[in-house]
């Protein structure tokens, strides 16, 4: 059997949420989705796995710096990706705007996300903002 196959009789994990207010919930938030992806059977490929989580920082450090100051972070896994849903409070989708090379003041990290990600969907969340992104990863089984 190849991993995708064997993937695809593992039984479905359960999803995370995390909400968050502050740099330290960002923290968290980085920390749970690193131990979710850990956990999948099979795991991820270590390249995908930190990819993912380097999406989830950049996501919740993206909504709390520019989304209301607050977020609420979904993980899930099928047997064919890991996905992480970013809601924040903000009513306005999310802008990207040139990087600041000068003073550190950002604009890295939604074209990092919008690179990284295998596919990114932008919709109004119901009433509370925007999600800035569902982020799909390559397949769990993958290991390149």
């Amino acid at each position: 059997m190849t991993d995708m196959e064997t993937t695809r009789t593992q039984a479905l994990k359960a999803p995370a949420v995390v909400e968050g207010d502050s740099p330290a919930g960002v923290a968290r938030a980085r920390d749970v989705a690193r131990a979710f992806v850990e956990d999948l059977d099979p795991p991820p490929a270590s390249e995908t796995a930190e990819t993912f989580v380097l999406v989830v920082f950049e996501l919740t450090t993206n909504a709390l710096r520019h989304g209301g100051g607050r977020y609420i972070l979904r993980l899930g896994a099928t047997a064919d990706a890991v996905r992480v849903a970013v809601t924040d409070l903000n009513l306005s989708p999310p802008q990207g705007r040139a990087p600041d090379q000068g003073d550190g003041a950002g604009g890295f990290g939604w074209p990092m996300v919008r690179r990284l990600a295998s596919g990114v969907t932008i919709a109004p969340g119901p009433g509370r903002g925007w999600p800035p992104a569902t982020v799909t990863a390559p397949p769990r089984g993958s290991r390149g």
